[in-house]
């Protein structure tokens, strides 16, 4: 939808993202099947089914946010705010939109994706904490045992790109519940420079690696749930 409004070509798909929707779209197929009574199972599973639908949808405008971002980030060649033109603020401006939407989204995400596996797998994380998140979930994983194939998997995940997640999370937290986090760059930044120099930009290179790596992290947890979950659905009688 992005890349329309932005006059830009469609997306083309590369293996790793096709993987994963196809993981996406085969679990959704799957709770279909077991989803046509009335009964409190048949209701579960479409619940199962309405949900990997809103991830589906996550995924897509996620990767569309990232690319709005990239795109208006290339185009940054000024170092300060007041350096640049009125264009190049705009399009700055078009960029920390996108991005923020970005680096929120992948842990709405990740959270929406911890909800569906401790139901469906019936780890009952909500006994230990009542508002979990999706490191909450796979803790839980970890601590009672059960799943180890997708638990190994999904903290391989998790250590391979700690350091860049750290790092989004600290974003999202600190835009979700203190300052907008490109002022709080820019305050860093005056606070280490000192006064008179005023207006640097934040690492945007930097910001965009981060997100690049985020959008891998999320993208292949996607994928290997799913595909461990449709092998469950798949074994059951």
């Amino acid at each position: 939808m992005l890349r329309s409004l932005l006059g830009q070509p469609p997306r083309e798909w590369d293996e790793p993202l096709r993987r994963t929707a196809d993981e996406l779209n085969t679990f959704i197929r799957l709770c279909g099947q077991r989803s046509g009574g009335n009964d409190s199972s048949s209701m579960r599973y479409r619940t199962y089914a309405v949900w990997a639908q809103g991830l589906y949808r996550s995924l897509n405008e996620l990767e569309e946010s990232l690319f709005a971002a990239r795109l208006y980030g290339t185009r940054i060649r000024a170092a300060r705010w007041d350096d640049m033109e009125r264009e190049e603020k705009l399009d700055y401006d078009r960029h920390v939109y996108f991005d923020k939407n970005a680096y929120i989204r992948m842990f709405s995400l990740l959270d929406k994706l911890g909800t569906l596996v401790n139901a469906l797998l019936e780890l009952q994380t909500e006994k230990i904490k009542v508002y979990f998140s999706f490191y909450t979930v796979l803790r839980q994983m970890r601590e009672t045992g059960k799943h180890r194939e997708l638990t190994e998997q999904l903290v391989s995940l998790k250590e391979r790109h700690r350091e860049a997640m750290k790092r989004l999370r600290n974003r999202r937290n600190m835009e979700v519940h203190y300052m907008n986090a490109e002022l709080e760059d820019d305050l860093m930044e005056r606070l280490l420079a000192g006064a008179g120099d005023g207006g640097r930009l934040e690492n945007l290179s930097g910001n965009l690696a981060d997100a690049e790596e985020g959008w891998i992290m999320v993208r292949d947890t996607l994928g290997r749930t799913f595909g461990y979950l449709n092998g469950q659905l798949r074994g059951l009688s």
